[in-house]
């Protein structure tokens, strides 16, 4: 009976005494820190964790790379809740962990490797998923992390190899979000919208400037949130998790922009997030996230123990709250399916800096600025042997710009496939009308384009444009897709489908091809249509003759001066260029594709 005993209480420490023996230490403690595993090691060690873990965590594929290598998801939680539907019954948010989307960045996953066997196999953190459920991406850009040298990452102090912030075709995954073009980023929307996390965590590694900080942390403004979501993350992150994270040894700081970089005295700013990337992406999803930033100069050892820490900090609060960060999600997908049933609706998708600075406490080093006879600038040199606090300014908060109109529907009829496959891709619900159908839509219509001089992520951007609704009345064909506004969804759709959008399908040129007019008229023929334009419209010729006069680059190109002309005529507007494809309809509209 005593031997029994001591049989089930051996048992009920399992697994964790039938693996007290077993070598655990992972590749990256293994080589104290000096180096971080490549992609085939890396998956051996959370293979054996998942063999060992008695059900408590599995490894999935959920993408293939460019390059053909499979993309690998870790499913950890208790009870057998290791699939959404599971997860979801049991009452436990759902954390998306991810590292490696910037693979010389790499804490992510050596620390991830650590947690998980902490949870798993150890002992040491068996609590850690009582009331949550984790998916973690030890490698978001694998093809990247297999692109691997000592010469990627000249501003960071180890592993000795990093691999490379671009994936096989020069994507880089962290500007990729809303547009959406990589392998690897349609494989990462398909698992976010198969979970439907409460939490995306994105971990990476600073450059910029010295200072005493082993992490800094990054949040999307309020203004940019679901109100539930931006006092969650208020709560749980700043007010909960960053303070215990700095009672374990930690030092930590709100992202640090510098407003100038030779200068850190004169102040910090936001950096500008945006949808295409991660944070900016969980908050048009309706969505908390939180940005990790660990010290490039500190040593890996201490960033990635650092990466451990706040992981656990923040899984720590959630598991004290559960139910906050549910409800907090859940009220702010009923906020965003009722924001377009106020008359005048939209959602801002621009922002600016708040005009009014915080004071800020700089934890910094002293620095020493010297007249450049090489670059010709300032060169400023820290000197991490002598702590200094600054008191600086901070420009952190924003405020709303620029906002999109938010119609019942949008319309997109059915040739625009490129819009169609993006909205698609990004799971955006909607439907098609069976058959043509007459309604009164708003249109945009966009003249003065104007692009950016260089490529950005393989696209010129449109840069500016002026934006003018009208009025009219189209016959939608038979297949247009008609995507609601009153549902959670409408603030990522805004953000893909609204002109005035910095992310919009618009901006990163999918719809380049309505700026361009297919029919021409030859000079000598435009001579003629000028001069008749001019003797049936004396105002016409009083309006050409000021431009003349005022504008010198006008005035010296014979093609310009001839285009005044045959653009205010039916043989150019017939064409409609700069019509906008995407459609706002109102109620009454909206009922009648119905």
């Amino acid at each position: 009976m005593r031997a029994t005993r001591l049989f089930l209480a051996l048992l009920a420490t399992a697994p964790f005494a039938l693996h007290a023996k077993e070598t655990w230490t992972t590749p990256a403690e293994a080589s104290g820190f000096r180096t971080t595993p490549s992609y085939a090691d890396t998956l051996a060690y959370l293979h054996r964790v998942a063999d060992a873990s008695h059900g408590t965590v599995t490894m999935q594929t959920f993408g293939t790379t460019p390059e053909g290598r499979p993309m690998t998801v870790v499913v950890a939680a208790k009870d057998g809740d290791l699939t959404p539907e599971k997860a979801r019954a049991a009452g436990k948010p759902i954390v998306l962990l991810q590292a490696g989307i910037h693979p010389g960045e790499i804490e992510g996953k050596d620390a991830g490797l650590m947690l998980l066997r902490d949870f798993a196999v150890t002992g040491k953190l068996t609590h850690l998923l009582d009331h949550a459920v984790l998916v973690f991406i030890p490698v978001y850009s694998v093809d990247g992390h297999e692109n691997s040298g000592p010469y990627f990452r000249i501003n960071q102090n180890g592993p000795e190899k990093m691999g490379f912030r671009g994936q096989s075709q020069y994507l880089n995954l962290n500007r990729d979000y809303v547009k959406a073009d990589a392998p690897e980023t349609r494989a990462w929307l398909q698992l976010w919208n198969t979970w439907r996390p409460d939490l995306l965590m994105d971990i990476h590694t600073t450059d910029g400037a010295d200072y005493q900080y082993d992490l800094t942390y990054y949040t999307e403004d309020a203004h940019k949130l679901p109100p539930s979501i931006a006092a969650w993350q208020k709560s749980a992150i700043e007010d909960d998790a960053i303070p215990h994270y700095e009672k374990m040894g930690h030092l930590a700081s709100p992202y640090l922009e510098f407003k100038d970089g030779r200068d850190p005295t004169k102040g910090i700013e936001n950096f500008g997030s945006g949808p295409r990337f991660s944070t900016g992406y969980a908050a048009i999803r309706n969505r908390a996230g939180l940005l990790i930033e660990t010290h490039m100069l500190k040593p890996y050892e201490v960033r990635v123990r650092g990466t451990y820490d706040v992981v656990r900090a923040v899984l720590d609060d959630i598991n004290r709250d559960p139910a906050a960060l549910l409800k907090a999600s859940k009220d702010a997908d009923a906020w965003a399916s009722t924001l377009s049933a106020a008359q005048g609706a939209s959602v801002p998708v621009t922002f600016k800096t708040d005009p009014t600075p915080k004071p800020f406490t700089l934890k910094g080093f002293a620095f020493t600025q010297t007249k450049s006879d090489v670059s010709g600038d300032t060169w400023i040199q820290y000197d991490p042997t002598k702590k200094k606090t600054y008191a600086i300014q901070s420009w952190l908060d924003l405020q709303p710009d620029a906002s999109a109109p938010l119609p019942a529907a949008w319309a997109i009829p059915p040739q625009w496939t490129v819009v169609i496959d993006r909205l698609e891709a990004h799971h955006v619900p909607f439907t098609r009308t069976t058959t043509p159908v007459t309604v009164t839509a708003t249109q945009d219509t966009l003249t003065n384009p104007k692009w950016a001089e260089k490529p950005f992520e393989g696209h010129h951007l449109l840069r500016d444009v002026t934006i003018t609704p009208t009025n009219a009345t189209i016959t939608l064909p038979a297949g247009t897709v008609i995507v609601r506004a009153d549902d959670a969804e409408a603030v990522l759709a805004a953000n893909l489908l609204d002109a005035h959008a910095p992310d919009a399908l618009l901006t990163w040129g999918y719809l380049d091809a309505i700026f361009e007019p297919k029919e021409y008229g030859e000079p000598r023929v435009q001579e003629a249509l000028a001069r008749k334009m001019i003797a049936a419209n004396p105002a016409l010729k009083a309006e050409f003759e000021a431009k003349v006069a005022a504008d010198p680059a006008f005035a010296a190109s014979p093609r310009a001066r001839l285009s005044f002309f045959f653009e205010k005529s039916p043989w150019y507007t017939v064409q409609k260029v700069g019509a906008y494809p995407v459609l706002r309809l109102d109620h009454e509209a909206l009922q009648k594709t119905l």
